[in-house]
């Protein structure tokens, strides 16, 4: 009598892969829907100030930032070359606005005078002298934004005055005493040029170096706000403050 047992084995082979045929195939994993935007989605970086644009953008764009950043290197040197040598003439060499203005039209005159008596001898056409004519919309544009600005300081500076915001008060006090100590080191024109070059030189070197700065800058506020926080809790709390208004509910 013949073992049973092998063809018991074979049968059960058989029907272990007849059910592995009838399931269906399932993948090694799934892969998860993810929205496109968190695919995309880069790291929030820390800017200095808060700002979420380019520095371009921050300056304004159009030309003045590009002379600002040195875009046309022509015009930033010629700018700052110009400035360079009114605060020579100036502050150096101690000539007065009045003075130099005449001395300029003294100079222009007499060069055209006689260019304009020697074409008649050698039987050439007189120079021929531009109109120059300073539009009236360019002055309006100039004035009504030089009196927007101003009535925005005034205003800004009444809302400092008036709101109860003791920090901002703080620091607005602060940077007039500091502007206030810097003026007296200087005259008002060597206090201009030196802010003028500080804006030719400071925002394109922010902009090649932002990274590095802007990660110094996060860490130095981190810093100031851990002190802040501890004079105000030791002095600033002291002070005495007007009463809160309570919220009506209606």
């Amino acid at each position: 009598m013949s073992d049973p047992a092998p063809a018991v084995d074979a049968a059960a082979d058989k029907l272990r892969h007849h059910d592995a045929d009838d399931k269906p195939a399932t993948p090694p994993f799934v892969v998860a829907d993810v929205p496109a935007h968190t695919v995309n989605e880069k790291p929030r970086v820390y800017r200095m100030f808060g700002r979420e644009q380019p520095v371009h953008v921050v300056l304004g764009g159009g030309t003045p930032a590009d002379i600002l950043l040195w875009r046309d290197k022509k015009i930033s040197g010629g700018a700052l070359g110009v400035a360079t040598a009114i605060w020579i003439l100036f502050e150096l060499l101690e000539y007065h606005l009045l003075t130099l203005v005449c001395h300029i039209l003294i100079f222009f005159l007499a060069i055209l005078f006689l260019w304009s008596n020697v074409t008649t001898f050698i039987n050439k056409a007189p120079p021929h002298i531009p109109e120059i004519q300073i539009p009236e919309k360019a002055l309006e544009v100039l004035g009504a934004g030089l009196v927007l600005e101003f009535n925005e300081t005034i205003v800004w500076l009444r809302q400092v005055a008036s709101k109860k915001d003791l920090k901002k008060f703080l620091m607005v006090i602060a940077g007039l005493w500091v502007v206030s100590i810097v003026g007296s080191w200087f005259n008002f024109l060597t206090l201009f040029y030196i802010i003028f070059v500080l804006l030719h030189t400071i925002p394109v070197l922010y902009e090649k170096y932002e990274d590095h700065v802007d990660a110094f800058t996060e860490k130095a506020g981190i810093e100031l706000k851990k002190h802040y926080d501890v004079i105000n809790a030791k002095v600033l709390s002291k002070f005495p403050r007007g009463p809160l208004k309570q919220k009506k509910w209606e």
